[in-house]
């Protein structure tokens, strides 16, 4: 499920450190904290795990504003009007609309570090129509659908020789051998889903130019750290239940702190 929330805020000034999205992340685990401490716990210590690998089954988007300016100096981004939107994404059947949407109105937060930074109020949260809510059903055939990453897509490599993960480009050598992988394992600890065959059919093609990004994560605190992900266009072919763990709970790695949120065309 995917839901639209409009946000307001009457501050004069709306500024907002560039690296924002960590922000977001907490306050949805706080949202969740206050309704099911129990769950929220355990999304954010364990999740569910594949092996070494958790997955939380969520994802955001970026705040999309009507105007805004950039200071690059500042690393800040400034809204010119009083509103937003942020998009929030769940990989749940659809008896949890009425709880996720009791769950962030009339919500308030503040976005930002101690330095600078929002407050925001929920306006108004709405479910966005599902694109697979077609009568004829292609589950279980590969379908190829094109996607843009509206926020930085991570996959990563760690052997025991490396000290730190290795962040890969999608231009990087087996690419999409990575994306096939870390899907097949994320859809595996999903509670409930039909097996996979290990030969089902899937590709990844890059169709842009990838575009670099370097996101701070807990900024300004002991835990502060620096993931690297890539924008871009690609295309993907994979049985319709793939796709929907790609628009649901996210695309690649970290979706839980507002990576990897890609959107279909």
């Amino acid at each position: 499920m995917i839901f639209l929330i409009h946000l307001n805020t009457t501050e004069k000034q709306c500024i907002l450190p560039i690296d924002y999205q960590y922000y977001i992340g907490a306050w949805i685990y706080k949202i969740i904290g206050e309704a099911d401490p129990d769950f929220a716990r355990f999304l954010h210590t364990e999740g569910y795990r594949n092996g070494n690998k958790s997955f939380k089954f969520f994802n955001y988007s970026p705040l999309f504003f009507n105007k805004y300016r950039i200071h690059k100096d500042r690393a800040l981004i400034e809204a010119l009007t009083g509103t937003a939107t942020l998009k929030v994404s769940f990989f749940l059947n659809d008896a949890a609309e009425k709880f996720i949407i009791g769950l962030f109105n009339n919500q308030q937060v503040y976005l930002g570090d101690r330095f600078n930074g929002t407050n925001f109020k929920v306006a108004g949260i709405e479910r966005l129509p599902d694109p697979f809510s077609h009568g004829n059903t292609t589950a279980g055939r590969p379908v190829t659908i094109g996607y843009h990453a509206k926020s930085p897509v991570v996959f990563s490599s760690k052997t025991e020789n490396d000290k730190y993960a290795r962040y890969l480009s999608p231009e990087d050598e087996g690419y999409a051998g990575w994306v096939r992988q870390h899907l097949f394992h994320k859809y595996q600890t999903v509670p409930g889903a039909a097996p996979l065959a290990e030969n089902t059919e899937t590709a990844f093609t890059l169709l842009s130019k990838p575009k670099s990004k370097l996101i701070t994560i807990k900024p300004f605190t002991a835990q502060q750290t620096k993931v690297r992900g890539y924008l871009y266009k690609f295309s993907l072919t994979a049985p319709e239940e793939i796709h929907k763990l790609v628009l649901y709970s996210g695309f690649g790695e970290k979706n839980a702190s507002g990576f990897g949120w890609v959107e279909t065309g």
